[in-house]
This record gives structure tokens, C-alpha cells and sequence, in this order.
């Protein structure tokens, strides 16, 4: 039988191509857990508030979203599902861990093996999201699958803690196809994270790294490219009165060629961001002021397409599973 490449939204697979215009690296719902507990602002669970963000950006031209929040973490499915079915904006839902900081030093995936972790994060993308997001010993299954493993990076690489975990979201690529994302922390460590999950045997095209242009160092995201990872880009708004650094990484890329390996997201996940809680700059930013800077600096339309568009069609794509 012939392998047809799809993506896994919450409300069924998708061909890539059926994406659109996709912000890379969302957290669109946070429902309450220890991410919320630590700081308030992070609580993103009304569903009319959330309805009109995601209404505005889809008016802005968004018609996907990665949301990243991983198992645990305040993830809630069910209403990433209701706010897909309300917007017709593609969301995906992801499975894995974040970073320590977001589980705690007692968390229960620190006493799971490798293969225990493999399969929690399987049973998310082949059967269904648990309902209470692996919060008990209790597990009810709903109706909606993970199409991303996300992993929270330590700072300048994976932790002793995170070794097993990357490994683990691994083999679970390796068993499923499904695509895997981190985290990397103050934007470091990503060629350390690249060369723990191609060692496990993961292709590098289907590995995208989170928040590297907190890093503005040429050489550092050369080597990225070079390794033949995405990254994702999602530092746009928050230079202040600094140069934009993010700007500044992107102009380097198409020097360089490499525009075919970034993607773009706000990781937008605080209500003081959203506008439709009174926050800046808003879930539209990307499409709108922040696109009239790209064209400034000479990141024309088709650019912006290649970083919207074909680039999450190739990196959210499941892989062929060699049988």
C-alpha cells in the first residue's frame, strides 16, 4: 500500500497541503496544572474569549495552529477540538513533556521508564488524548489524537532528566511517524537536542526546534540549519526597544538559503498577549504588523509563504513508518 503523508489535527487527518497559513508554535488553551499554578496570567480556558482571538487571526489570513502544551501542562483537547469546530481554524494537539519546571521534582514521569513514557505518548497519537491529561492513575480516553510530541530542553541541551524522555518521544516517532518539537530553553541547546534524537534514529527534517531566536548568533543558527532541522522562530514581538533580533535571524536566513528550514508562531501563552483578554500584541500580530516588517526588510510574499505555508506542510507531517 502506498504511504499518503498527512497531518493529525484534533478533528481528524488532513493532507499537508490542506494546512494553510500556520503558526508553528502556539499555546492556545491552558486549563489550570502546575504551568498556571506557578503564574495566573498563563490560564487560557474561555472558550468566548479564545473563539474571538482565534476569529480575529483567521480574519488576518491564520488557518492552522500547533498548540504545544504537552501532557500534563494544562492541556485540554476537548476544548482545542470545540475551538477548531467554532473557527475552522486547524489545530493540533501535541503529547510529550515540557520543561522540568512546568512538572516539578516529584512528577511521576520521573519514576516511568523509557518504554513506560513511549507508550503514554503513543497511546496519545494512535488512540486518544486521556481526558484527564495524565493527571491520576485513572485514564479515560476521548475521542481526539496527539500529531506532535513536544519536549521541554534543558538550558544548553537535554538534562539527565530529559535524556529518557527525548529517547522515549524518539521511539515513538520511530513506531508512529508522528512528528517531535521542542522546547529550547533561553533558545539554547537545540544542536545538542538535534544530535540526541537523529543518535535515536530520527531523521533530521522531522525534528523543529522552539524559540532559537532568543539566540541572535549567525554561526549557531548556520549549524542548526546545517543539521537539517526547522526551527521555529517565535521571539517577533517581545524586543522592545532593542533591535529585533528575530528580524535580524530571518534577513540572515535568506542570505544564507536556508528560508526552506524556519517557521514562524508567537508562543503566545499568557493572557496578557491576547486581545481579547486586553492584552498586546494579539494572536493576529504575525499576519499583520509583523508581516508589513518582513516585507520592509525584504521577506516578500513568497518568503512568507515558504515560512507560513510549505514549510509546516512538510515539518507536521507524519513519516513513513519503516515496517
Amino acid at each position: 500500500m502506498t504511504f499518503v503523508p498527512f497531518v493529525r489535527t484534533v478533528l481528524g487527518d488532513i493532507a499537508p497541503a490542506a494546512l494553510g497559513v500556520t503558526y508553528a508554535h502556539e499555546h492556545l488553551v491552558i486549563d489550570g496544572g502546575r504551568p498556571v499554578a506557578i503564574e495566573p496570567d498563563f490560564q487560557l480556558n474561555d472558550v468566548e474569549r479564545l473563539t474571538a482571538e482565534l476569529r480575529a487571526a483567521a480574519t488576518a489570513g491564520l488557518e492552522a495552529a500547533i498548540d504545544m502544551m504537552p501532557a500534563d501542562c494544562g492541556r485540554n483537547p476537548e476544548l482545542l477540538a470545540e475551538l477548531s469546530r467554532r473557527t475552522r481554524v486547524h489545530l493540533v494537539a501535541a503529547t510529550g513533556l515540557h520543561h522540568e519546571k512546568f512538572t516539578g521534582p516529584v512528577h511521576w514521569s520521573l519514576r516511568a521508564t523509557e518504554d513506560e513514557l513511549a507508550d503514554l505518548f503513543a497511546a496519545d497519537v494512535e488512540t486518544a488524548i486521556d481526558e484527564r491529561d495524565y493527571t491520576g492513575p485513572i485514564v479515560r480516553r476521548t475521542s481526539i489524537r496527539a500529531g506532535v510530541v513536544k519536549l521541554g530542553g534543558s538550558l544548553g541541551g537535554p538534562s539527565e532528566r530529559d535524556r529518557p524522555i527525548f529517547r522515549a518521544a524518539a521511539a515513538v516517532h520511530l513506531r508512529t511517524g508522528v512528528p517531535l518539537h521542542t522546547h529550547c530553553e533561553a533558545g539554547t541547546g537545540g544542536l545538542e537536542q538535534v544530535r540526541l534524537l537523529t543518535g535515536a534514529g530520527v531523521a533530521p527534517e522531522r525534528i523543529s526546534l522552539s524559540h532559537v531566536d532568543k539566540v541572535v548568533d549567525r554561526g549557531y543558527h548556520r549549524a542548526i540549519f546545517e543539521s537539517g532541522a526547522f526551527v521555529v522562530y517565535d521571539q517577533a514581538f517581545r524586543w522592545g526597544d532593542a533591535a529585533n533580533g528575530t528580524l535580524q535571524l530571518l534577513e540572515w536566513a535568506a542570505e544564507d538559503g536556508h528560508l526552506g528550514q524556519v517557521m514562524l508562531g508567537l508562543d503566545a501563552a499568557r493572557q496578557s498577549y491576547l486581545a481579547a483578554y486586553g492584552g498586546w500584541p494579539g494572536l493576529a500580530f504575525l499576519l499583520l504588523g509583523f508581516s508589513d516588517q518582513m516585507e520592509a526588510r525584504g521577506l516578500d510574499a513568497a518568503a512568507r509563504r515558504r515560512m507560513f505555508v510549505d514549510n509546516p506542510a512538510r515539518a507536521f507531517a507524519f513519516a513513513e513508518v519503516a515496517r
